[in-house]
């Protein structure tokens, strides 16, 4: 189609290679954004204790369940996607340390095949192996992973609890706060220079350490993702542009990294809606009317302000975990004007509380139904 416009074999040889060094810099990318995930998955495989379980079942198993030889069939999915990655891996470094002509075509073919099949197999064998399959069962996700781990249930129960994450007052016993508030504005750094410090100078350690005490992932993970998404796209691109003849195309590539590092802060602005939406924040509107892109907009404009504001607070405020509370009711049955306490007294002075048994939690008649959990 584009013989016309590149008349001569020459010139048809240079852009085919652009176009290959394109591509091999995007699948690249692709598996490196991946790839912590996946390792992070293998490292839970390998130490295998209840709470690892319950995590991967979401990730591999059909509904979250219990599945006959899970370990096993996991393993094998996991195994095949590593697979992917590192056959991607291989296939850059031939395009990276072979010009056109001297790349070995065999090489390639199978770095290729490899690559492309074996996400396919672990996308079909995650279908047809039992992982992909419907078991009936009468027990829920924790009793299941008591069993995996070796403990007999004491009953048998059909619900199941989920995890709720809620802002808890700090200095005060045991209360929910039902609509917590941003620690200061973007702009507001000056509160706790400290914070801010932190921010710029160690904005992926810092933003890794806060995902985490929310309850959004790994630390590890999100550090090492966040990295590859700012800095990985400029070193792919600018060395995919090594073995391209053409000026205009070397100099495109390596614009085109540069741009892509910058758009890697989206991924600060995405775990920022998630952090809103899970505790309850108000929303920043500013932007279209949309605060899914205007939390992206402050990423992107103003990265260490927006983490500084994030970090600021949760300390603000205690993480409260697997905890119902209700307002209490007077003699009149009116709402009091103070914070509602935790139904188990406890105090939420850990960042995460303590984990009750679904026995001690009480529903309560209130009309404010946001402080009341539908689900138990």
């Amino acid at each position: 189609m584009l013989d016309h416009a590149l008349p001569k074999k020459s010139q048809r040889d240079v852009w085919f290679e652009v176009n290959n060094q394109i591509l091999n810099a995007l699948f690249t990318l692709m598996c490196l954004y991946q790839h912590p995930k996946r390792f992070y998955d293998l490292v839970l495989l390998c130490r295998w204790n209840p709470k690892d379980i319950s995590r991967l079942r979401k990730i591999y198993c059909k509904n979250g369940t219990y599945k006959p030889h899970e370990w096993a069939h996991m393993m094998v999915v996991v195994a095949l996607l590593h697979l992917n990655c590192f056959a991607q891996y291989a296939l850059c470094g031939l395009n990276l340390g072979y010009r056109r002509s001297g790349r070995p075509a065999i090489g390639v073919a199978i770095c290729i095949s490899v690559a492309i099949a074996a996400p396919a197999a672990a996308g079909v064998y995650s279908i047809l192996s039992p992982l992909g399959k419907d078991y009936e069962s009468e027990i829920d996700e924790e009793e299941q992973v008591q069993i995996t781990a070796g403990e007999r249930p004491e009953k048998l129960r059909t619900g199941s609890l989920a995890k709720r994450y809620s802002f808890a007052i700090r200095d005060e016993q045991g209360f929910l706060e039902t609509r917590p508030q941003w620690s200061g504005g973007i702009l507001d750094f000056w509160d706790d220079i400290s914070i801010a410090y932190l921010s710029l100078f160690c904005s992926f350690c810092v933003f890794g350490w806060n995902m985490e005490r929310f309850g959004l992932g790994n630390m590890y993970v999100h550090i090492l993702t966040f990295l590859l998404f700012c800095l990985a796209p400029f070193w792919i691109f600018n060395m995919a542009a090594i073995n391209i003849d053409n000026e205009i195309a070397r100099e495109a590539l390596g614009i085109t990294g540069i741009i892509l590092c910058a758009f890697g802060l989206l991924y600060g602005g995405f775990w920022r809606i998630q952090m809103r939406k899970r505790f309850n924040l108000p929303a920043y509107t500013f932007c279209f009317g949309e605060p899914a892109v205007s939390d992206c907009t402050l990423w992107l404009c103003c990265c260490w302000c927006s983490l500084a504001q994030e970090v600021r607070t949760g300390n603000s405020y205690e993480i409260v975990e697997d905890k119902l509370c209700h307002k209490q009711m007077d003699s009149t049955n009116q709402m009091p004007n103070s914070p509602p306490p935790c139904i188990d007294g406890s105090n939420p002075s850990s960042p995460l509380g303590n984990n009750s048994s679904p026995s001690k939690f009480m529903i309560s008649n209130s009309p404010s139904p946001s402080t009341v959990s539908k689900g138990v």
